[in-house]
């Protein structure tokens, strides 16, 4: 095939965009004549609509232009960079984007006038000289565009272009691509989840809340899952969660106030339907043949830790462990008084249970420590020796953060072998922390709110992972899915093992949900669902 493809008489010649500073400095450019093409162009299967775009794709010496905008290059795997020192620089990488239509009530002209900038020009690393292009680049609106010949959008940029005489002209990149899920408006507004080929969400309409799902190949084919009443009088009411526990899809809401409301936990089972199968204050994990509960009833008691048997109601449940302790709640006792903060990091491990707690009475100050109970048995062990934040164990190892210093640590699961792994303190508020292939990452916090992710180095000192400051962090599927703080250039960054780059998104999104190699986002602009493909 030739290098050059003629189209019905055009050469094909596609181009990014990206907005420059006002080109100051600069020789004087020559000026000229651009028109609008007169056929229909997709950008990834999105429709330009030229005629009412505030950057429309531009024909020059009949060879097709288009815009380097920031969303245009992300949207087909571009990232740009600028300095007036080394000018325009383009190359490939690992971002996307939602399509941006950049539309506006005013209708273009037929025809502009463009002008040829003179800054330097690289694609990919290797300089473009703009004076000897047979096509060069253009500015137009503040913008560049970019024409590429064979060259560029084949060999550089790797991408796939049809034309079709009554459809126009085709552009595809091959970066991930973001897809808008069908669905209605109103299911962004609240919690959302993708399981076993199914969309979840929610439709509030008056004080009931429904729960759909539908097909991920037919969303017009709406199943109501579950429906409840909330009552007006209390405020965030509406908020309902999706969880995925064991495999399982749960859904939980809140009924009533703060003190006298309780919550409701709820399972999808397989034909769709969800079922209450728990209800009040309280924590819960899978054990052999049923239920470890963890009561987080107001004002907090003791001995409130509690096996139940599939098929018992927690009236019946036995319960468990030393009953002189305090199970699930981190105690801060200071001259002010006592704090409790419910705490969820409980875990089971065949018929052993690993839980935080307590002793009671709280004055004999034996607070925040990770405890060992065999359901068999009953046998209660204490594990550490010093006040625990919360835990996990991960790969057989117990990982935790102290009280004191606020670092992570990890030891073997009966307490021996711990080791500090953290050079800064693990953040309190939304902090996070996880391991991948032996490496471990944790976030602290050095502005209120925002967090930074670190991969902990035995023998040097922890690697900062991104600059940007975090909003949450969470793994799935070998990956680590951070929402950056809103306000960023990107919306959320997804990493590999490594820590390395493995996509960044350029929406900004107000809620996030991954699971296996799946991930959903929330559009922070509009609450449209988008799929990550």
């Amino acid at each position: 095939m030739s290098k050059r493809i003629f189209l019905s008489g055009i050469l094909l010649i596609l181009c990014l965009s990206i907005v420059l500073p006002a080109a100051e400095g600069f020789a004087a450019e020559d000026n000229v004549r651009v028109t609008l093409p007169g056929f229909t162009v997709k950008l990834n299967g999105n429709r330009v609509d030229n005629q009412y775009r505030e950057y429309p794709f531009l024909l020059y010496k009949d060879v097709t232009y288009l815009p380097m905008t920031w969303y245009d290059c992300r949207l087909l795997g571009l990232k740009t960079e600028w300095t007036q020192e080394e000018g325009l620089k383009v190359f490939q990488s690992k971002v996307t984007s939602s399509y941006r239509p950049y539309q506006t009530k005013q209708r273009n002209s037929k025809s502009y006038n463009a002008t040829i900038p003179e800054f330097k020009i690289t694609v990919n690393g290797k300089p473009v000289d703009n004076e000897k292009e047979e096509y060069p680049l253009l500015s137009f609106r503040n913008v560049t565009y970019f024409p590429l010949t064979w060259r560029f959008a084949h060999d550089e940029f790797g991408w796939e272009y049809v034309w079709d005489d009554s459809e126009g002209l085709a552009i595809s990149s091959n970066n991930p691509q973001l897809k808008k899920v069908d669905l209605p408006e109103y299911a962004g507004k609240n919690d959302i989840a993708l399981f076993e080929g199914y969309y979840y969400f929610t439709e509030t309409e008056g004080e009931t809340n429904r729960i759909y799902r539908v097909p991920e190949n037919d969303t017009e084919a709406r199943e109501q899952v579950y429906s409840y009443n909330w009552n007006s009088d209390y405020i965030f009411r509406t908020y309902l969660q999706f969880d995925i526990r064991d495999d399982q899809l749960w859904l939980s809401y809140h009924i009533g106030g703060a003190t006298m409301g309780h919550d409701v936990y709820c399972r999808v089972n397989e034909d769709g339907k969800a079922t209450v199968e728990l209800a009040g204050y309280l924590d819960f994990k899978s054990a052999p043949g049923g239920l470890v509960i963890i009561q987080h009833y107001v004002p907090p008691g003791w001995n409130n830790l509690k096996f139940l048997a599939v098929g018992q109601e927690m009236k019946d449940g036995k319960s468990i462990g030393d009953p002189d302790l305090v199970y699930g709640w981190r105690i801060t006792v200071d001259e002010t008084g006592r704090l409790y903060s419910a705490n969820y990091s409980t875990t089971v491990i065949g018929n052993e249970v690993y839980v935080l707690a307590s002793s009671h009475p709280v004055e004999k100050r034996d607070l925040n420590k990770i405890y060992r109970i065999d359901l068999s048995t009953d046998e209660t062990v204490k594990i550490t020796d010093s006040e625990v934040r919360d835990f996990k164990i991960i790969n057989d190892r117990l990982y935790y953060v102290k009280n004191e210093g606020k670092n992570l640590y990890s030891s073997n699961l009966n307490g021996t072998g711990e080791r500090k792994l953290s050079d800064y303190e693990v953040a309190v508020n939304n902090g996070w922390y996880g391991e991948i292939d032996g490496s471990i990452y944790y976030t602290a916090s050095k502005t209120e709110g925002e967090l930074n992710l670190y991969r902990a180095e035995l023998s040097e000192e922890d690697t900062l992972v991104l600059e940007e400051p975090l909003e949450s962090v969470q793994l799935a599927d070998g990956k680590i899915i951070c929402k950056l703080m809103p306000g960023e250039d990107y919306g959320v960054k997804v990493l590999d093992k490594s820590g390395a780059l493995d996509l960044a998104i350029a929406d900004q999104v107000s809620n996030v949900f991954a699971y296996n190699d799946r991930i959903l986002i929330v559009s922070a602009e509009d609450n449209s669902i988008k799929l990550v493909e």
